[in-house]
């Protein structure tokens, strides 16, 4: 019976035992005020920063359809209210204005 209700074994979960993660978010804070205010260099880019975004913004398709904006959200709300308008007056038959 035990084959068809096999239990999940449990998750593994690791707890940092000396790390202080407020004590990083807080230094993480004061240097970003700090550049904001000039007091430290700028943060130096990785490789991976640089790199970001080229391959869309070379290729044609992709950089259409980035472009593309999405239609809003009154457009469809709009369409809605006229299809609904539509399909009373299919449903009651009734054609006199």
């Amino acid at each position: 019976m035990g084959f068809f209700k096999q239990r999940k074994p449990r998750g593994f979960q690791h707890d940092w035992i000396y790390v202080d993660e407020r004590k990083e978010r807080l230094q993480k804070m004061e240097d970003k005020a700090k550049r904001e205010l000039g007091l430290l260099p700028p943060e130096e880019t990785t490789p991976a920063d640089r790199i970001r975004g080229t391959f869309v913004e070379n290729t044609k398709h992709l950089k259409r359809r980035k472009e593309k904006k999405p239609v809003g959200f009154a457009v469809l709300l709009i369409l809605l209210a006229a299809m609904l308008f539509i399909l009373h007056y299919l449903v009651t038959g009734d054609f006199s204005f």
